[in-house]
């Protein structure tokens, strides 16, 4: 906690505004650096930060001032980013998924190990109180042995809101990979790592039309399954089951349930940090509310790299992306092969977020 970190931004789109006011609040940590295709807008943004310069993205993966990277580009470039971070001896950490495929993603991992820099990945709400709390309910033995849960993410899709939705229905995009790794990284963390994963899918149409900004009535084509459910056999011998689609209208569903012997919980929705966990005991009239007991109060994006520049083993681990990944990708191999995969990585747990 001594020492100042350094970092450079790749990547200025919509997500960036909040990491940017997390980190510029942290008082070990200092952007020195940021790059946009758009050079204006590196610029502007630079304009704003006291520290920060406005450079080409080769010019930020060589910096001499910049001790970790923040990949904040669109899933396609994650992994070149990356590993031109690696390639300088920077530690790197990223957006969800970690690459945009399997391969790429073991490649950062395999050469991250080889140069002794450490890899992030997001989402890191996962370590805000609401999944915390759960997990922490869990691993006391409060719902007995876990037995299954389930995983629900339904929306019409994003070119509804999203100037510029292209990417989310090209390859490295679709539901499961967008929003995907909020709930399968909940899922590993509430229940542990994933042996082997069973999926189908399915496309409700072939293009999508744009419905706000500048591009407002554009056609884009849809090259993904929009629809995404399947199966995750943990290692523990608990199921999960998952639904992803920009195909329904709206759910009632709870966004992750777990079920045990001895009672169920609801967990809230993980793409935020925090929220009410509600435990539902064996012969008990109803749910009941569980205080907060473990995880980052009032954390925002941004939690997970400050967790990483902090301590020697990120919680929001490129480990625990690259378990992640394997499993959403295993589930889409599933849906075009329609036999079981199994998974070649798995992942430990990291420790719980105290409180606080």
């Amino acid at each position: 906690m001594g020492s100042t970190h350094r970092i450079g931004v790749v990547g200025l789109g919509v997500i960036s505004k909040v990491y940017l006011e997390t980190l510029s609040q942290a008082r070990d940590a200092a952007i020195t650096a940021v790059a946009d295709l758009d050079p204006s807008k590196a610029r502007t943004v630079a304009d704003s930060l006291p520290a920060a310069r406005a450079l080409s993205v080769s010019e930020l993966l060589g910096a001499d001032d910049v001790d970790v990277v923040l990949n904040l580009t669109i899933p396609a470039a994650h992994a070149e980013i990356a590993l031109g971070a690696i390639e300088n001896g920077k530690d790197v950490y990223g957006e969800k998924p970690l690459a945009a495929t399997f391969a790429d993603a073991s490649r950062i991992m395999s050469e991250a190990g080889a140069a002794g820099v450490r890899v992030g990945a997001a989402p890191d709400t996962v370590l805000g109180t609401g999944v915390q709390t759960a997990r922490a309910v869990i691993d006391a033995g409060e719902i007995g042995r876990p037995l299954a849960a389930t995983a629900v993410m339904v929306t019409p899709g994003h070119e509804r809101w999203h100037p510029h939705p292209d990417f989310y229905y090209q390859p490295g995009g679709g539901p499961l990979l967008d929003m995907g790794p909020y709930y399968v990284t909940s899922l590993v963390q509430l229940l542990g790592p994933v042996a082997r994963v069973i999926g189908a899918g399915s496309s409700l149409r072939d293009e999508r039309v744009i419905g706000s900004g500048p591009r407002a009535g554009e056609s884009i084509p849809v090259d993904v399954d929009s629809h995404v459910t399947g199966i995750l056999e943990h290692a523990s011998g608990a199921l999960s089951t998952i639904t992803t689609t920009f195909d329904g209208v709206a759910t009632k569903a709870p966004n992750i349930e777990v079920h045990g012997e001895t009672a169920s919980l609801i967990v809230p929705d993980p793409n935020h940090f925090d929220g009410d966990v509600l435990r539902h005991p064996l012969g008990g009239s109803g749910w009941e509310v569980v205080p907060p007991r473990a995880g980052v109060v009032g954390a925002a994006r941004g939690a997970g790299l400050l967790d990483m520049m902090r301590g020697a083993t990120p919680r929001a681990s490129g480990a625990m992306g690259l378990h992640v990944l394997e499993i959403m990708t295993g589930l889409l191999e599933s849906a075009r092969s329609g036999r079981r995969v199994e998974l070649a990585t798995t992942v430990e747990r990291p420790p719980l977020v105290p409180l606080g």
